[in-house]
């Protein structure tokens, strides 16, 4: 794709970058307690979708079929912090995740807010670096990182990974190219690849 490009220079693919925007390498979302996070849900052609901010970036972005359930993932995901509805500011953040959704080539240039352990986030780090409309084993991955043996450890980073296309696990595939679990659905999976393919 042409304008990939767009979206590693806005979004930040450098080491450096990605971990002073994810804040302390190692933090994990227990670590939310006593701060804010706002959210707003809304419908996609994906289905629903909720999009969480936190005072440093957008720290969730949910996909799903029932918006009760992703805001009750969200609760889960951060038990610590005070959930509160977006406001009018939002909605143009907001509008940017949906828009990226819809046509990927538009690019996602948003401050992110990620947190994770440090072996977490050398995936999530090595996802950021695939080109949209590509897509890469996680073998592959497991060999990018450094550590060849740890194929099912990257599988679970990519489970746990809650920033849908921010984070693009969706480009994690099994070593047959064939398609393996999402977390918010194959289909979506599928989808994603397609419309990446498209642009």
């Amino acid at each position: 794709m042409a304008n990939s490009e767009v979206i590693y220079d806005a979004d930040s693919n450098s080491k450096s970058r990605f971990y002073e925007q994810s804040g302390q390498v190692g933090m994990t979302l227990s670590s939310y307690s006593a701060s804010q996070i706002r959210f707003a849900l809304g419908e996609c052609s994906l289905g629903s979708i909720l999009v969480a901010i936190s005072e440093r970036g957008v720290c969730a972005i949910a996909l799903g079929d029932n918006p009760e359930s992703l805001v009750r993932d969200l609760q889960d995901k951060f038990p610590q912090a005070e959930l509160i509805g977006a406001d009018h500011d939002f909605e143009q953040m907001f509008a940017k995740v949906v828009g990226f959704i819809e046509a990927p080539a538009l690019g996602l240039d948003l401050p992110l807010d990620v947190r994770g352990t440090a072996f977490q986030q050398r995936v999530w780090q090595a996802l950021r670096e695939i080109p949209a409309g590509t897509t890469i084993s996680y073998s592959e991955i497991a060999q990018r990182i450094g550590a060849p043996k740890a194929v099912r450890a990257v599988a679970g980073a990519c489970a746990t990974n809650i920033l849908a296309v921010a984070i693009p696990c969706h480009r994690v595939v099994r070593t047959d190219g064939s398609l393996s679990g999402y977390r918010w659905g194959v289909e979506r999976k599928s989808e994603l690849l397609r419309r990446e393919n498209r642009s």
